[in-house]
């Protein structure tokens, strides 16, 4: 912005200078139309070799070079698309920018194919498990991504899978009272996975058979 400034002062400087009458110089009568023509020529040429110098001076410090880097591009994030393959907690796909160093959690719910499962506040840890708006039990799926990028271009990445789905009902007696209370099915593993961030993919398995799948997208 300085920079545009000392161009514009400058333009307003050369137009005065052209608008304004020598002093001080005496040239003869039959020279004094060269010798004046010869004035505003260097004069300009000087004025304009300024202007542009300060012109291309301002278009440098109004737009800087952009670097890359290993951990994705000027931002330093990466595209990170966390796929879910399970037969118990559904099918699911989303895609998110991260840092080198930091976390995001993807987290989905959904309704089981029989439907979601009344459950007493009563039950074993209802006030943990995923449930919908009427307090009916759902299924869950939560993928913690931690990545680390080396000088390499290598993402290790540490990779928590928590999920949690009702497989029917069953009778629990609580507090001297019998309830019925969904049947829960869960799996809670810790994965550890090195990826080429220029995209790269890898998939793991978890104990019941859930397949997650993490690709990266520089």
């Amino acid at each position: 912005m300085r920079s545009r400034r000392i161009a514009c002062r400058l333009a307003v400087d050369w137009q005065r200078i052209m608008h304004r009458k020598p002093r001080g110089i005496c040239v003869p009568p039959q020279d004094k139309e060269v010798s004046m023509s010869q004035r505003s020529w260097s004069a300009a040429a000087s004025w304009s070799a300024v202007f542009a110098v300060a012109c291309v001076s301002a278009s440098v410090f109004a737009a800087p070079p952009v670097k890359g880097s290993l951990t994705g591009g000027g931002t330093g994030q990466l595209e990170y698309t966390v796929k879910v393959d399970s037969k118990t907690f559904g099918d699911t796909q989303e895609t998110r920018k991260i840092r080198s160093g930091e976390t995001d959690d993807f987290n989905w719910k959904s309704v089981p194919p029989g439907g979601a499962i009344a459950m007493p506040n009563g039950c074993p840890n209802a006030d943990n498990l995923p449930r919908d708006a009427n307090g009916a039990m759902v299924r869950q799926t939560q993928v913690r991504l931690a990545p680390s990028v080396d000088a390499k271009g290598i993402a290790n990445v540490q990779l928590s899978f928590q999920a949690a789905a009702p497989k029917g009902a069953r009778n629990v007696s609580a507090g001297g009272k019998s309830l019925q209370c969904p049947d829960v099915v869960s799996v809670s593993q810790v994965k550890r996975v090195s990826i080429p961030t220029n995209g790269g993919s890898k998939s793991v398995t978890m104990s019941d058979g859930t397949k997650v799948t993490v690709s990266i997208k520089h």
